[in-house]
């Protein structure tokens, strides 16, 4: 990394901090939070909180920044920090901005790229757009995330909670990425002020989620739920959107304009890593 960083996290939540980690030691960290017990966790990171509703505290904190990621969503009255930006809140060396995959809308199953027009057909996915213009109108570099998963936020999880379905519809693919490899792209991407425009972070391997609940059952040895056909009135409404498009995201610009690569190129890795993790914490000491 170069020179010292004060970087600002809008929005503090999973994948934002994955990147706080990654940057600890090497930035001085704020991030924003409503809530005071937040903040008083978040000074113990050694993070300095701003409350998000003080729209003075915000601003400063923001012309402070030389490199601020927003990871908060849009609502339906739409982003709720783009009220905040002005002429000297935009004038930080780096501003990304995290956004949804969900913006390229339906491939069947085809490859999703950056160049490629934005369909949307999710409501939510038409607030990210939305806000990307906004953020991109300031120049802020967007990240299209594709299905986010890592430690506690796993197939894993799913399984030892009983909520893990093994959904077959016959073609369907998901894209996904570990946290981690998101992280590790920002930084890269942080480092590299020349680089702009759009990214996609996904892995290389997209699959059908069902192949990710066989392989975490395949892990804690255990037997995977059995399987059922795709039936959007047996599921909730958001699971069933997610089946809705079918795409599979190409990360190869991320690849070349920022040099990243993912340490988990599948979830069969990601899944193995927090596997092991998770035993190595559950240890007893020697």
């Amino acid at each position: 990394m170069g020179d010292t960083m004060n970087v600002l996290f809008l929005g503090f939540g999973y994948v934002a901090r994955a990147t706080a980690r990654a940057l600890a030691g090497h930035a001085e960290l704020t991030a924003t939070t409503r809530d005071p017990a937040k903040a008083d966790a978040l000074r113990a990171q050694g993070i300095t909180p701003v409350q998000m509703d003080d729209r003075a505290a915000l601003k400063a904190a923001m012309r402070a920044a030389s490199h601020i990621l927003v990871s908060a969503p849009p609502g339906e009255a739409g982003d709720p920090f783009l009220p905040a930006l002005d002429a000297k809140t935009a004038q930080a060396r780096w501003i990304g901005y995290l956004s949804t995959t969900g913006v390229y809308g339906d491939r069947r199953g085809g490859w999703a790229f950056e160049w490629d027009a934005a369909h949307p057909t999710q409501a939510r996915s038409v607030r990210r757009m939305e806000a990307e213009a906004g953020w991109q109108a300031a120049g802020a570099r967007i990240f299209r995330l594709a299905g986010i998963y890592g430690p506690g936020r796993s197939a894993l999880d799913a399984l030892r909670q009983g909520r893990a379905r093994r959904i077959i519809k016959p073609g369907h693919v998901f894209s996904r990425i570990h946290a981690d490899d998101i992280a590790s792209a920002l930084v890269r991407a942080m480092d590299r002020p020349g680089a702009s425009g759009i990214f996609n972070l996904a892995d290389d391997l997209p699959s059908p989620q069902s192949a990710v609940v066989e392989e975490a059952a395949r892990l804690l040895g255990v037997e995977p739920p059995l399987p059922e056909a795709f039936d959007p009135g047996a599921m909730s409404a958001m699971l069933a959107s997610f089946y809705a498009d079918c795409r599979r995201v190409s990360n190869a610009r991320a690849k070349q304009v920022l040099g990243w690569r993912p340490a988990y190129p599948s979830y069969r890795q990601g899944l193995a890593a927090i596997y092991e993790s998770e035993k190595a914490s559950t240890a007893p000491a020697p």
